[in-house]
């Protein structure tokens, strides 16, 4: 897990700043947040991160009740272990909201993100891109003589570590779905 070392006196302005955190560091939380599905919990949801200056590094929402109208909003953010409790807290007051659970501290989790990448190019980058999407177990979905369109599904690390790979040979295009994630075992 990246963590960073927040320095005392830093001019940025931000919520971090708000009060000494010279012996805290900002880590990366993954929070799965359980809630009905109706209308306006999601805008309620980001209110909650866009009115106190939190931010959101991944966003993937989905039902996964029908029946029960039950869907999950899985949210990456990051903060000292103070802000994100305050973060936890404030969306478990969220009246649509059933229950929200810090992947990153409660359990140990499954993380993977979808990513599609199109990458232009001819002649030797052509032949090196598919070689490197070979390696990062890509799937080639379009294919035309100027261009490929890769389907490549992995952590975001590796969803990163592929598209510096194919800035230099053509990338042209880049589309991610967020982060998915599930804790691991019976919990």
């Amino acid at each position: 897990m990246n963590a960073l070392k927040i320095e005392k006196g830093s001019s940025s302005h931000s919520v971090y700043n708000l009060r000494d955190t010279s012996d805290e560091t900002i880590q990366k939380h993954t929070l799965a947040v359980l809630v009905e599905n109706v209308p306006g919990v999601l805008a309620r949801v980001i209110g909650l991160f866009s009115g106190r200056g939190y931010n959101i590094d991944s966003l993937t929402v989905a039902e996964v009740d029908h029946e029960g109208h039950t869907s999950r909003i899985t949210i990456v953010t990051s903060g000292t272990d103070h802000i994100v409790e305050q973060i936890k807290a404030q969306l478990g007051r969220i009246v649509p909201v059933q229950e929200v659970i810090d992947l990153t501290v409660e359990a140990q989790s499954v993380e993977r993100e979808l990513a599609l990448f199109k990458v232009r190019g001819s002649g030797d980058k052509r032949i090196e891109a598919l070689r490197l999407a070979e390696i990062f177990r890509a799937n080639v979905v379009d294919s035309t003589l100027e261009s490929f369109v890769f389907e490549v599904t992995g952590t975001p690390e590796k969803i990163d570590a592929f598209a510096e790979l194919m800035r230099p040979l053509g990338l042209k295009e880049l589309a991610r779905t967020g982060v998915a994630a599930l804790a691991r075992g019976q919990g």
